[in-house]
């Protein structure tokens, strides 16, 4: 059984979100701020964190990357009430996997809470890549391990999603959409521009200059191509 964590400040949605999750057989946990939430998610195993942005004691965008500088890279949906992209683009950076802007539909949060558990759950023998280098950027897709000549890089599963997927595809352009519809795996599609947010974290871990890049380039008009 699946574990989730909720943490949001409202109550009449921490309660929603709780007993409609349940009623899906998913173990389900709650914070009632982004300090608990930080706390219950450091000291806890989850599959993946539902996260207010909004909150008090600690917003949902500090927890957020207070996991990822500790190197906890649970799946993380964000609901938001801000509808502004820089706001959604922030998130992103920051490695969460998915955004929902207030108002949303159960229906909608559910159908992406199983496709992040779903793509996570994929038994490591499926996939094909195995480790591969790319520019500066070497990579395992068995353990979901990165590094560099730094050492370990932090990645999240998005971003081993989309290279892989980039990779299967590997010297042939593959369009916005194509990545929207194959790793985010739901029809209600998020902005493009989520793709490119995504897309220039993985430059700026591969390309010697990001700026110019020589490994994941830019087909205009149609999308992207990995060069390998």
């Amino acid at each position: 059984m699946s574990r989730i964590l909720i943490v949001e400040d409202e109550p009449s949605m921490r309660l929603g979100l709780k007993d409609n999750l349940e009623f899906e057989s998913y173990d389900v946990e709650v914070a009632i701020d982004g300090a608990e939430g930080l706390e219950k998610a450091n000291n806890g195993t989850y599959d993946l964190i539902i996260l207010d942005v909004m909150m008090p004691k600690m917003s949902g965008f500090d927890v957020c990357k207070a996991l990822r500088k500790t190197g906890n890279m649970t799946p993380v949906i964000f609901l938001t009430a801000k509808s502004e992209e820089i706001d959604k683009v922030l998130g992103l950076e920051l490695g969460a996997d998915d955004y929902l802007t207030k108002p949303f539909s159960l229906r909608e949060l559910i159908a992406r809470v199983k496709a992040i558990l779903r793509r996570i759950s994929t038994p490591a023998a499926t996939t094909k890549a195995g480790s591969v280098t790319i520019g500066a950027l070497t990579v395992d897709f068995n353990s979901f391990t990165a590094s560099n000549t730094d050492g370990d890089v932090r990645m999240s599963h998005k971003e081993y999603e989309i290279l892989e997927f980039l990779l299967e595809y590997k010297n042939e352009a593959v369009s916005r959409y194509d990545l929207l519809n194959k790793v985010w795996g739901y029809d209600s599609q998020p902005t493009t521009r989520t793709v490119d947010n995504f897309i220039l974290r993985l430059r700026q871990r591969i390309e010697e200059n990001h700026n110019d890049p020589k490994h994941i380039i830019t087909v205009h008009g149609v999308g992207y191509k990995l060069i390998a």
